[in-house]
């Protein structure tokens, strides 16, 4: 059985939850207090980040790594399309994807300005002005990957999804798979 050490508010972890849950791989969850971090998460991840994905003794840190690691191990409802222009763009978006963390992060612990955040999420509305999701037609990994920013960006950094039409449906396109809604649900009572 997988063991995923967890903290609810922490959009990292919320990649691998929303990943577990469309490939409904069962597995448990160790709650990690992010204020309170116990010594011995060290042993499991040197930097004491989380998430951390356990089975026996294979323990394997960092978001964009479990994810990429559960998608060729359980092949089943792929995430990463068949089409190698399309798998490279989802990687790259991941490679981009500091344009939305660095600016959010700012936000939240180094007080810079929100305007900056908000700039990046009209990038990302720009983006999907002309795509359901964010490389083209289908439902991928890199949605997963910048979802859970978005999720939260209106009670952590106080984001008014509104001005960011094609963002706010996107989002509501992705609240329609039962992962992202049981995420919103989450991230609402996991809020400060």
């Amino acid at each position: 059985m997988l063991t995923l050490y967890d903290a609810p508010r922490c959009p990292y972890c919320a990649r691998v939850r929303i990943l577990l849950a469309e490939k409904a791989i069962a597995y448990e969850t160790v709650d990690i207090d992010l204020d309170d971090r116990p010594a011995w998460l060290y042993e499991k991840n040197p930097l004491g980040k989380v998430p951390v994905l356990e089975n026996g003794d294979f323990v394997l840190p960092e978001s964009r790594v479990i994810m990429e690691f559960l998608e060729e191990r359980y092949p089943n409802a792929p995430l990463l399309p068949s089409d190698p222009s399309v798998r490279a763009r989802v990687r790259l978006a991941f490679e981009r994807f500091e344009e939305l963390s660095g600016p959010y992060y700012g936000v939240l612990f180094k007080g810079k300005p929100v305007e900056e955040l908000k700039t990046a999420i009209a990038k990302l509305d720009t983006r999907l002005s002309s795509t359901p999701f964010l490389v083209g037609g289908e439902f991928t990994l890199a949605d997963i990957a910048y979802v859970p920013w978005i999720i939260r960006a209106p009670s952590r950094a106080g984001i008014d999804l509104d001005k960011s039409p094609n963002v706010y449906r996107w989002l509501g396109r992705l609240s329609k798979r039962p992962s992202i809604a049981a995420e919103l649900k989450l991230a609402v009572a996991s809020s400060p």
